[in-house]
């Protein structure tokens, strides 16, 4: 249970805060603000809270059921919860109830962690497992889509870096333009697919949550594989080498178009991490490994796909 409750808690990985875990004695008094939704859906208190910037989590059972009751204090998490509506349980955990800013989740229960998979030597087939769940979630549906935030507004942060610290930074932005401004394949995207956002959910397989509700070019939600700072093995040049062809063939994507979407991303995680006061070194560096992979097989890079 652990597991699903610190995932469900996770913000994007190159944004993250820590969640907070309540004294004893403040339990009761965080358990409050969930006290309309336990009542109006009648549920049972499974655990204990966990508080974010921008959501408050309690572990519940509804009609015996496990289930996340998660309460959006941000409207990036409110937005989350549109888009876990809009998939209703193709891919992603089901939403049992919904009202206002707070949905109710089915809450994974399985033991087994694609993190724990990677360290363990499994990361080959961790990153399968999360591209089969993204090829499910970018399925086409002719449903209207939910609010979404267009993958041009999520990258503004990038401009501003690049214009301010050059080198990499410039790298990764004329990319991104190049990218943004002839997308391919557009959907709704997850737009935070990483290891802890995947979740055994036992019998229904491998699903995720917590999604931020993108719009844009299905490449992107792949980048993350590449990036994700909670491995190390990321910044090993070897390890791309080795998982970019697994992935761009359970993708379908072009080699090429995957690389430049990393490129993309890792530079824009490294201007999170500098507007957050963090170390944009590790991303930086897995754009550099992704720029140096792209130009020894096509060339020298510039922002043309």
């Amino acid at each position: 249970m652990l597991q699903s409750i610190m995932a469900l808690a996770a913000i994007t990985p190159t944004r993250r805060f820590a969640a907070t875990s309540p004294l004893k004695g403040e339990v009761d008094e965080r358990r409050t603000m969930f006290d309309r939704f336990i009542q109006a859906w009648a549920l049972v208190p499974d655990g204990t809270p966990v508080i974010t910037h921008s959501s408050r989590l309690l572990p519940v059972r509804w009609l015996g059921l496990p289930a996340m009751l998660k309460v959006a204090t941000e409207a990036e998490e409110k937005r989350g919860g549109l888009v876990m509506r809009w998939w209703d349980g193709k891919g992603a955990a089901k939403v049992y109830a919904h009202a206002d800013n707070a949905v109710l989740l089915e809450r994974a229960q399985g033991k087994r962690s694609l993190l724990t998979m990677v360290m363990n030597g499994e990361d080959d087939a961790a990153s399968r497992i999360i591209c089969e769940a993204v090829q499910t979630l970018h399925k086409p549906s002719a449903k209207p889509y939910p609010e979404l935030v267009p993958l041009d507004s999520w990258f503004r942060a990038l401009e501003p870096a690049s214009l301010a610290h050059g080198g990499m930074f410039s790298t990764a932005n004329a990319v991104a333009k190049a990218l943004l401004a002839e997308p391919r394949e557009t959907g709704v995207l997850h737009g935070d697919i990483h290891h802890s956002n995947i979740l055994d959910f036992e019998d229904r397989g491998w699903l995720a949550i917590d999604p931020k509700g993108l719009l844009g070019e299905r490449g992107y939600d792949y980048a993350n594989l590449f990036c994700n700072p909670d491995l190390s093995v990321t910044r090993d040049p070897a390890r791309l080498r080795r998982q970019l062809p697994i992935v761009a063939q359970q993708s379908g994507l072009e080699p090429e178009r995957l690389l430049r979407w990393i490129i993309a991303y890792a530079g824009l995680s490294a201007a999170w991490f500098i507007e957050d006061d963090g170390n944009p070194a590790p991303a930086l560096h897995v754009a550099e490994i992704a720029t140096a992979e792209l130009a020894s097989g096509i060339g020298p890079v510039s922002g043309k796909a």
